[in-house]
């Protein structure tokens, strides 16, 4: 049994009573109760629940609609109805920027990077420090009235973007800080997020990524507090405070998945009230400078008791405390271990109770400290090791007789009651140490009695449920950093030809070719049966090959400057110009291609009004007009007359554009209007709302259920399925051209430079990212994308696009071209046409254009 035919909206079969099939201008049937029910934006308009077209809905209701008869008639015994297609198929969409990583992480990341000019590096004195792993700045803060300091780490390399770079494409800064992230290793992303996420007591603050375009360098920035003088301290109640911020500070880290692994001197900063704090870019920094020290000692060669003992003395000397299954760990990962034994499983949160402790002996002790521990350390006669674990407790054992000795010679009378407690926090084995609350609760009692110290408990922190690392064994450590990384690499090596436009996009290697003919300022542009098709102001228009971008031939007779150009597919492939003195002209594309258009036929004439500035074209045959005498007017393609005309518009129509069965036109006076494609009749106005700030619309772009209009003033608009969703200024000028294709938006006008934004977003919410730029070097005028290339005209008479399609096709064209000088020799005109419409049909289009070049 055939299916019943039911309503798109409701899914309810038709029967003429309760469900009762209307029909709307666009052809399409729903029942009558979902129509009086689907919302309506604009006055006596709805959108078709079949192909979404915008169409006129009586002020009556559904009744006043025609009941579709012969799908009653037919009742029940026809198939389903089948809606038209091909309104509501969409274009296919080609990926301007190649961009590997998923939307969520650029939105993860976008927010954490710094504006450019937010970071102010300090002069180093030599270029060589420009690119140095750490350096000192200052960020702006607020509206830029006062400065603070900042300290910069180096995380990350990216191609920077030299002056002499003939790539005409350069991304915008944010995006190149993205793509920066992406590229490197996961581990090392995981451990900046957990880095950028701590935001506990005790640790400096980390304030985002900035990105060194000069010399191709990511940061991360953080603040910077003040150092500290480290003399002895001989009052407990200041070491105690000291001891327990530090524990504060490593336990916050600890809640978040990270272990500091070792401390120095140099980690440890105080703000403006005399407050402890672990500095995070300065632990990173130690850990790298451990890294180097180590490669420094060893030569690259497994380590036994002697070169540990280097080590631990280039260590000690330099305020770098460690505890030793950190230490082991370290030398293994780096297969500079003689002993295979593991030690990672020992790697813990009670590995930060050793750098602590002897931190808190410096602070005691100060220098006479680190000066007594290198000696103990040096006085280890390593020379029978046999680089055996047990041979390496040797050095250990020397370095706990050395630290039981300063214990009983310092802490004496009030610091007798951490003797204890510091002596199990340097035990060798991490299971037996203290943890870090012991040590805390320990200093507490220092500066309160024990019955008040115990009214106070440190709160119990969970940690998160993140993978735990340990900092000095994590990636961001082990970054080798040799100079400013650099890519320099030959477009024209081999193989660099196989890349498409995209991808050679996404590494910002696109050269451009300029294309000049025209004697004056480029109007429009337009593509098909493989020709570019070019207008301008000197009244001619151009006609160039896709495959190699040469000349093909020039279409002549307009009598004004031409202003607009379209290209139709259709039974009859032609080429539509529309002049300043209201003239259109219908071009032939069919070969042999004649100087004179088809027919033409002019608008009435008016000194009052500027001609035609626009031009569209719709599949039922009609050609629409945008004009100086702020109407709109439907021309029949196939004889020129004149169908319908359009008014409403205050001032001229400057932009045309046709989507989903509507005509957009957009004016000089700020406004979008509506009209039907169907019977040409006024839908509704776009843009009202900004009355009272009139901003003349020069140029319109739709795609997908998209409208994109461009201002005067450098501003955007974007509607989707006609709902306003964005306005923005993106250009500090007038945008005179834009192009939409899918999410990428391109835009040119007075600042001489493409502008690439990406849309992305839903439908309650749009974003429009800056993606990159393409400078130029005169006004942009007209822009085109097409398959995956884009095409600039500019003012300068000059027309660029992608280089790229010009390899290794000149010897065919070559080959092409003698063929037909030979078929010319033997063929009359007649004949040589036939024979080039056969090549054409049957062989290839894009080689057509020799024929014409050569008749």
């Amino acid at each position: 049994m055939e299916e019943q035919p039911e309503c798109p909206v409701c899914l309810q079969s038709y029967d003429g009573e309760s469900t009762l099939p209307r029909v709307l201008s666009c052809g399409h049937t729903a029942c009558e109760e979902c129509l009086t029910n689907i919302p309506k934006k604009f006055p006596d308009t709805i959108r078709c629940p079949a192909c979404t077209v915008l169409v006129k809905f009586p002020p009556q209701g559904p009744s006043a609609l025609p009941k579709n008869i012969d799908l009653l008639r037919l009742f029940p015994s026809i198939s389903n109805l089948t809606p038209d297609s091909t309104r509501n198929s969409k274009k296919s969409s080609f990926e301007f920027v190649a961009r590997s990583w998923p939307d969520e992480f650029h939105a993860a990341w976008k927010d954490r990077v710094l504006l450019l000019d937010a970071v102010s590096v300090e002069s180093q004195g030599s270029t060589e420090s420009a690119s140095s792993s750490r350096l000192s700045g200052c960020l702006k803060e607020g509206d830029g009235d006062g400065d603070s300091k900042v300290s910069l780490l180096r995380v990350g390399s990216f191609q920077r973007r030299d002056d002499g770079c003939d790539s005409v494409f350069e991304f915008g800064y944010v995006l190149r800080m993205i793509s920066c992230l992406w590229e490197m290793e996961e581990e090392e992303r995981d451990e900046l997020d957990v880095i950028m996420c701590v935001k506990e007591r005790g640790v400096s603050k980390v304030l985002g990524l900035w990105g060194d375009l000069k010399n191709g360098v990511l940061y991360l920035v953080g603040e910077k507090l003040s150092d500290f003088s480290w003399e002895e301290f001989d009052d407990s109640s200041c070491l105690a405070v000291m001891g327990m911020q530090l524990c504060e500070a490593l336990l916050s880290l600890n809640k978040e998945g990270v272990n500091a692994g070792c401390l120095s001197v140099s980690c440890v900063k105080f703000d403006e009230f005399g407050n402890a704090f672990v500095d995070l870019i300065e632990l990173l920094e130690t850990g790298r400078n451990v890294y180097g020290l180590i490669s420094e000692e060893t030569c690259r060669k497994p380590v036994g008791a002697l070169e540990m003992g280097l080590v631990l003395k280039r260590l000690v000397k330099n305020g770098v405390f460690m505890s030793f299954e950190v230490l082991f760990e370290l030398l293994k990962r780096q297969n500079l271990l003689i002993t295979q034994a593991s030690s990672e499983c020992l790697v813990s949160c009670s590995s930060d109770v050793w750098p602590v402790c002897f931190l808190l002996l410096m602070l005691l002790g100060g220098k006479q400290f680190s000066e007594e521990l290198t000696e103990s350390v040096t006085g280890v006669d390593a020379k029978e090791c046999e680089g055996k674990i047990e041979d390496l407790l040797v050095l250990y054992t020397g370095l706990m007789e050395k630290l039981s000795s300063i214990l009983e010679s310092k802490l004496s009378g009030k610091f007798k009651s951490m003797v204890g407690i510091l002596r199990q926090c340097c035990c060798l084995d991490p299971q037996a140490r203290p943890v870090l609350t012991d040590l805390w609760k320990c200093n507490r009692e220092l500066i309160m009695n024990h019955r008040l110290s115990s009214m106070f408990a440190l709160e119990k922190k969970k940690p998160k449920k993140r993978k735990e690392f340990c900092l000095v064994l994590g990636e961001l450590c082990r970054l080798v950093v040799v100079g400013s990384k650099e890519v320099e690499e030959d477009l024209t090596e081999e193989g660099e030809f196989d890349k498409d436009f995209v991808g050679r996009l996404s590494v910002g290697k696109i050269k451009s070719k300029d294309l000049r003919g025209h004697q004056d300022s480029i109007t429009g542009l337009a593509v098909g049966d493989g020709f570019l098709f070019s207008s301008s102001l000197d009244k001619n228009i151009h006609i160039w090959s896709l495959k190699d971008f040469s000349h093909v031939h020039t279409f002549k007779g307009h009598q004004d400057k031409v202003m607009a150009l379209i290209y139709i597919n259709g039974a009859e492939s032609v080429c539509v110009s529309g002049d300043g003195g209201g003239g259109i002209f219908v071009w032939s594309t069919s070969f042999p291609l004649e100087e004179q258009p088809l027919r033409k036929w002019y608008e009435p004439k008016d000194w009052r009004y500027s001609g035609i500035h626009a031009l569209a074209y719709s599949e039922d045959g009609y050609v629409y007009s945008g004009s100086g005498d702020n109407t709109v007017k439907a021309w029949s393609l196939q004889d020129g007359k004149l169908v319908c005309t359009m008014t409403g518009h205050k001032s001229v129509v400057s932009a045309l554009v046709v989507l989903n069965g509507v005509l957009y036109s957009g004016s000089w006076d700020g406004t979008v209007r509506l009209w039907s494609l169907s019977d040409h009749s006024f839908l509704t106005v776009l843009g009202e709302e900004t009355q009272g700030i009139v901003k003349s619309i020069l140029s319109l772009a739709a795609d997908e259920g998209t409208l994109v209009a461009a201002y005067q003033n450098g501003d955007i608009q974007i509607w989707r399925d006609d709902t306003s969703m964005k306005s923005m200024q993106i250009q500090s000028s007038a945008i005179l051209t834009v192009a939409l294709n899918g999410k990428w938006l391109f835009t040119g006008g007075w600042d001489k430079t493409v502008n690439i934004q990406e849309l992305s977003g839903d439908e309650i919410s749009l974003e429009c990212t800056h993606v990159g730029s393409i400078p130029g070097s005169s006004v942009v005028t007209s822009l085109l994308y097409w398959e995956g290339k884009l095409f600039a005209g500019f003012a300068d008479k000059s027309i660029k696009v992608d280089s790229h399609s010009l390899s290794n096709h000149v010897s065919s064209f070559a080959l092409m071209k003698t063929s037909v000088l030979l078929l010319r020799m033997v063929c009359n005109k007649s004949v040589l046409s036939e024979i080039s419409r056969y090549i054409i049909a049957d062989v290839n289009k894009n080689f057509s254009f020799c024929f014409s070049s050569c008749s």
